[in-house]
């Protein structure tokens, strides 16, 4: 069990000797980590380290030279992003990549597309079984809506939100794709601590509430402890430290490489 009463499943991901190269440049070098059914499983490591390396190749946009990715029993050396998507891979960035001039409303149901069965010419004439689709897919994003909290902006054009709340909706139009394993690039960067409580407040709640499990880059070693089940650490695309807050918290390789002191 954890912590907050979620009852943390077997594994459902698992990466084995993961190598990944640019030209001579070594991104990723042998990492095998494991990340379980309703967990919150943290990646840190400093800048460089090869975190969001390693979620591209969760979700298909880099393919590794060496090594094997097995999610819900079926192993393979990479994934194509359209066939993670598929199996229920959803997947925040860096830096926001939503459609600045649609409202938010319309920016979360484009993550409804897979959902999305009717023919071209029947979303044309709005019929049948186009129109069924769309009465059931606005209902999901609207319940996603109320659950994020963001019902007062749900008509505005995304470009002229501020950037805490920017971050909110792209984490709305992810869980729009109901994903099983939510990757989440560093969705408290550059946020004030408001924010960042927000944010922390959300991320517990789809992983309790949705039972959705979290693959986590974040730099904020204080919500990193707070809000994780297990943590992974990279330096320099190596894997130098994995087991619970607490664990990696007394790692003297972790201490030395990223944390400073130990804390």
């Amino acid at each position: 069990m954890s912590g907050g009463g979620r009852r943390i499943g077997e594994v459902i991901l698992r990466l084995e000797g993961i190598s990944l190269s640019f030209g001579g440049v070594k991104a990723l070098s042998d990492i095998s980590f494991d990340v379980r059914e309703h967990e919150i499983r943290a990646i840190i490591g400093p800048n460089g380290a090869g975190k969001s390396s390693m979620l591209n190749v969760i979700n298909g946009v880099y393919r590794p030279q060496q090594g094997t990715i097995t999610f819900h029993g079926e192993t393979r050396r990479d994934m194509v992003p359209h066939q993670a998507a598929m199996q229920g891979i959803a997947r925040t960035f860096q830096n926001i990549a939503l459609f600045k001039g649609m409202s938010v409303l319309d920016n979360i149901m484009t993550g409804r597309n897979l959902r999305m069965k009717a023919t071209i010419l029947e979303q044309a004439i709005h019929f049948g079984r186009a129109r069924r689709e769309e009465l059931a897919n606005r209902a999901k994003v609207e319940e996603i809506i109320d659950f994020l909290e963001i019902q007062h902006i749900r008509r505005t054009p995304v470009g002229r939100l501020p950037y805490g709340l920017m971050k909110r909706v792209e984490l709305a139009r992810a869980l729009a794709a109901e994903p099983t394993l939510l990757l989440l690039d560093e969705p408290m960067a550059g946020m004030n601590v408001e924010e960042k409580q927000d944010m922390c407040r959300f991320v517990l709640d789809v992983n309790e509430q949705y039972g959705t499990t979290i693959v986590l880059i974040e730099h904020d070693m204080g919500v990193v402890m707070d809000i994780s089940d297990r943590v992974v650490v990279l330096d320099y695309g190596r894997k130098i430290g994995d087991g619970t807050p607490d664990v990696v918290r007394a790692n003297q390789a972790v201490i030395d490489a990223y944390l400073g002191v130990a804390h």
